[in-house]
């Protein structure tokens, strides 16, 4: 048994069977996002652990600009940890971690166009790696502009949640809605399933975060 193959199987539920790669990966990514949503700190420690697990499930199933997107993940759970840990005296909230904050329409509308264009740019890239290196890829990237979307609107996302911008969650409904579709496509059940009650959990996410907002006195 070999812990990061996804042939390795940790059970089977309906037919369906579970690598433990798999099993574990998509649980951390659920209580991750779940205190995310919460605004909790501790969702950046815990999304540590999914995004190495789904580093290694994603490059087995040529999701490649997915497995990419783990790499930044990685980074920015670190960058994330300590941008809500140490907000600047002006920023901070009640627990004197960063505050949630709206940004203005113009600076979301950049971002959404960045989104878009750099979706262009990976979807080509993904559509010819196999060719460019075979040697590492050697199938071509299934879906390669769904993929890409999401993996560049999740660089958004996290950007601006990394920020506690509201926005993001408004982005992450999006993102989780087409990856539902893209991971049911490519045999991920559980994944596509998680990503599923992610769409719900962004929207809670939203309403959650909004409701933090207004909370806050002028002396907040």
């Amino acid at each position: 048994m070999h812990f990061f193959d996804i042939e390795s199987i940790f059970f089977e539920i309906w037919g369906y069977s579970m690598s433990y790669l798999e099993f574990f990966g998509t649980v951390a990514g659920g209580i991750a996002v779940w205190l995310a949503a919460r605004a909790n700190i501790w969702s950046w420690p815990i999304g540590l652990i999914n995004v190495t697990l789904f580093f290694f499930l994603f490059f087995q199933i040529q999701l490649y600009p997915d497995m990419f997107l783990q790499v930044f993940f990685f980074v920015t759970n670190i960058m994330g940890w300590w941008r809500w840990a140490h907000p600047k005296p002006e920023e901070e909230d009640k627990k004197n971690e960063l505050r949630i904050s709206f940004m203005p329409i113009k600076q979301l509308a950049v971002f959404s166009l960045i989104g878009i264009l750099g979706t262009i740019l990976m979807g080509a890239f993904a559509s010819n790696l196999h060719d460019w290196f075979s040697i590492v890829f050697n199938q071509p990237s299934a879906f390669p502009y769904l993929d890409s979307f999401v993996t560049v609107m999740s660089i958004v996302a996290t950007y601006l949640m990394i920020q506690k911008k509201v926005e993001c969650w408004m982005i992450w409904i999006v993102v989780d809605v087409v990856a539902t579709g893209l991971y049911f496509a490519k045999g991920i059940k559980f994944v596509g399933i998680e990503y599923l009650l992610f769409c719900f959990l962004a929207a809670f996410g939203l309403w959650k975060w909004i409701k933090e907002y207004k909370s806050y006195s002028p002396a907040t």
